[in-house]
């Protein structure tokens, strides 16, 4: 790894401890309606998740502290999540998406949680806990490198979190090793729409905060076509232009990120079926 790439993240593992702990002692982070902010006002938390897509009823089941008002969209809302399938999900932080998805595979399916962050990590822990959440575990790992077998998920999830990585062609072929074959992904995540300059490109704040580091449409297309992947659907969502200026007042980085759906499927598996 890169000295810069290694740079970019120890920083995003540091301001995310910090949203951890932010969000631990009831304070704010100070960006609270980003997706690396944490507001000490629940009801401010509620309102930046039911803007990303998350209903009420969402909110009202999972444990206190596990939704931080993190997030570009609600990877669910393209999972068709079923009973008794493994979910894996990329960056689970407090395990927000975790419980929901553990909810809808039920006591027979099983959800792992991946973070780098021992806080975050430790956090998604004691909310499940709180939670009596059996089906679900956390482990500690950079998304690069999962510590999990191959062919184990049939799906993959992950919310405003691929965009951090400094090398995301490793993270769609670890992705794609570690699914099932007919296993897909559901990732909400920032795209770049237009070339960013350069200060924005380098600004370890803006890094952090789900911006610089978001990747252009087409290189996304072909980073997880390289990795294997098929029926590959990437859709920008223009109207998130309007959160994703909340997230660096002033700085104008809304003209070239957007949030977007992104959907594959790995080659194999079943065709048709009620299992399927």
């Amino acid at each position: 790894m890169s000295v810069k790439a290694d740079n970019v993240r120890q920083h995003v593992r540091k301001s995310y401890a910090e949203v951890a702990d932010a969000s631990n002692d009831g304070d704010c982070c100070g960006v609270e309606s980003s997706c690396c902010g944490v507001s000490d006002d629940a009801a401010i938390n509620t309102l930046i998740s039911t803007r990303l897509g998350y209903s009420e009823d969402d909110l009202a089941n999972v444990p206190d502290g596990a939704d931080m008002g993190l997030g570009c969209g609600n990877p669910r809302a393209i999972a068709s999540l079923r009973p008794g399938e493994v979910v894996i999900d990329l960056g689970s932080g407090g395990g927000f998406d975790a419980f929901l998805a553990a909810r809808e595979v039920g006591e027979s399916g099983h959800v792992i949680g991946i973070d780098m962050t021992p806080t975050m990590l430790s956090k998604a822990r004691n909310n499940a806990e709180k939670g009596k959440f059996s089906n679900v575990e956390f482990r500690l790992a950079e998304i690069e490198y999962l510590p999990i077998a191959d062919n184990t998920a049939d799906i993959i999830i992950s919310n405003c979190v691929i965009n951090l990585s400094p090398h995301k062609e490793l993270v769609f072929a670890d992705a794609f090793r570690v699914l099932k074959p007919g296993g897909r992904l559901a990732i909400s995540d920032v795209v770049a729409t237009a070339e960013m300059p350069d200060e924005m490109k380098n600004d370890p704040i803006l890094h952090a905060g789900c911006m610089a580091g978001a990747s252009m449409i087409d290189v996304l297309e072909i980073m997880m076509a390289d990795a294997g992947f098929e029926q590959i659907s990437i859709i920008p969502k223009d109207s998130s232009r309007e959160f994703i200026r909340d997230w660096a007042p002033g700085r104008g980085v809304e003209a070239y990120v957007v949030s977007a759906y992104i959907e594959a499927k790995k080659p194999g598996g079943c065709c048709s079926g009620a299992s399927c």
